[in-house]
């Protein structure tokens, strides 16, 4: 990492990194995920501790927990423990996301689906009514107080009969265990039925979907029998709307090799379309995209250029007064700027993998998450952690389990724990497992964290210049507030 140090002294750990060879800011984060720029002379003070006392840099860096010699006052000991119960309040939930893999049966042959699809009329690829239930007991066997239902495949909507089947399971069980639920569906949006989409809009079921763009990009990476599949999914798209509503469907873009020079006509496809959200994901390293990587891959420079030119364009967008949130922008940002979780599971530390997310394959086997069915549909199962009729205790303390913890916690790991963007990431061992061998992994060749050092530069470079309208727009999407909430950078009108 570009100029990163790190230092310990009375139980303060202080990390830091230069945020590029052209800028001189340096970033200085401690545990709690206080952070400060600085000045190149401002940081060598630091480490040095030849800050004067009485300066007002001093004063600030101490109240923020920034000066690794300089004791913690009790008051302040106590607000950093009450930071990290927040930042790391999901280590008391359990298990809250919760997927049901109905069918692995899709008519689409997307170039970088990351599963072995089943033609449309295969058999034995659909799940079970006993494996369907097995997956609420499961369910409920967690204590969190917040759970998600996520339906997936496959495209799930050929078995929408048996999605019925589930939330109705979950609602009357629930009406004594009285969680919060709620539920989401992956679709293609082609096949859901007017009466499939009442049922989504009566049970409060968000749907997601994917459009890659232009009708060119998204026919040429998403191909279906009928060679149609841009013009069906904004079909699908317009009829889910008129009975979900409007914001009952977000939709994400996977960047290929051939998005990479597209950035704005990405971005312009989701405006015309009426979206308010767009989230920019790249080519995925697990399971049976591995085998289209030559064809449709990159390397992580050419997405971290795309995404930053990309969002670029959203925040000007932004400026110019549209409502467009960058999605993984703004879970990076409420990591930073705020104190609270974004409840995005794949970036948590210690990972989400089994401890935040449970995945109930169409063949009764459970995952520690969705990657993970996907290494295993290649054939990697080190990653399963047993079968849906054993309680949720047996499977988290499952061989898999114990292995994947070895990688779990990032502020452990060689190469994240002196990584001063630790406080705001996560770990990811089933990525590393799945693309290096071991859930530890190697930092310095891991794509997950090259990607992720790029997207923090990125963020932390447009914080530094302080632009009072990117910081207008960043607290908006760290909040989840509307912008025009923001009144002032830094303020915001309850």
């Amino acid at each position: 990492m570009l100029g990163a140090t790190t230092a310990q002294d009375r139980g303060v750990r202080l990390r830091s990194v230069a945020l590029s060879t052209r800028d001189p800011t340096w970033l200085l984060t401690n545990d709690e995920g206080d952070y400060a720029l600085v000045t190149p002379a401002e940081h060598d003070a630091v480490r040095a501790g030849a800050l004067e006392p009485g300066s007002t840099r001093f004063q600030d860096l101490a109240a923020k927990g920034l000066l690794p010699n300089l004791a913690r006052s009790a008051g302040l000991a106590r607000l950093d423990e009450a930071v990290r119960r927040t930042r790391k309040g999901f280590l008391l939930e359990g298990p809250s996301l919760h997927i049901f893999v109905v069918t692995l049966r899709c008519d689409h042959a997307c170039h970088y689906c990351q599963v072995s699809r089943a033609h449309v009329d295969a058999q034995g690829f659909d799940m079970s009514l006993a494996t369907a239930e097995a997956g609420v007991e499961r369910l409920f066997e967690s204590p969190s107080p917040s759970l998600t239902v996520e339906f997936q495949g496959g495209e799930p909507a050929l078995r929408f009969d048996l999605i019925r089947h589930i939330v109705e399971a979950v609602e009357r069980r629930n009406l004594v265990e009285e969680r919060a639920i709620s539920f989401s569906l992956v679709s293609t949006l082609h096949h859901l039925t007017a009466d499939d989409l009442a049922f989504c809009r009566d049970h409060q079921i968000h749907i997601s979907t994917s459009i890659d763009g232009p009708a060119n990009l998204h026919d040429g990476q998403r191909p279906n029998p009928s060679r149609d599949g841009h013009r069906a999914t904004l079909v699908g798209l317009a009829r889910a709307r008129a009975v979900v509503g409007h914001g009952g469907v977000v939709a994400l873009a996977t960047i290929t090799k051939a998005a990479l020079n597209r950035p704005r006509e990405i971005v312009d496809t989701y405006r015309e379309l009426g979206f308010h959200s767009i989230f920019l994901r790249p080519v995925s390293p697990y399971g049976f995209a591995l085998r289209a990587r030559r064809r449709i891959g990159y390397d992580v420079g050419a997405f971290l250029a795309f995404y930053d030119e990309a969002l670029d364009y959203i925040l000007e967008l932004n400026r110019q007064g549209e409502t467009l949130v960058e999605v993984y922008s703004a879970i990076l940002l409420r990591h930073i700027l705020t104190p609270f979780g974004s409840g995005y599971v794949d970036l948590r530390s210690p990972a989400g993998a089994g401890l935040g997310v449970l995945v109930y394959n169409y063949d009764g086997l459970v995952y520690p998450a969705d990657e993970a069915r996907m290494a295993a549909e290649t054939g990697d199962r080190r990653f399963a952690l047993g079968n849906v009729d054993q309680p949720l205790d047996i499977l988290l303390s499952s061989p898999a389990m114990t292995w994947l913890a070895t990688g779990s916690v990032a502020e452990t790991l060689p190469g994240c724990r002196d990584c001063a963007f630790v406080p705001f990431c996560g770990a990811d061992p089933v990525y590393h497992a799945a693309a290096q061998g071991d859930p530890v992994g190697d930092r310095a060749t891991s794509e997950f964290c090259r990607k992720h050092l790029g997207l923090f530069h990125s963020l932390f470079r447009r914080i530094a210049e302080a632009d009072a309208e990117t910081m207008r727009t960043f607290l908006a999407w760290a909040l989840q507030k509307p912008r025009n909430a923001i009144s002032e950078p830094g303020y915001v009108e309850r």
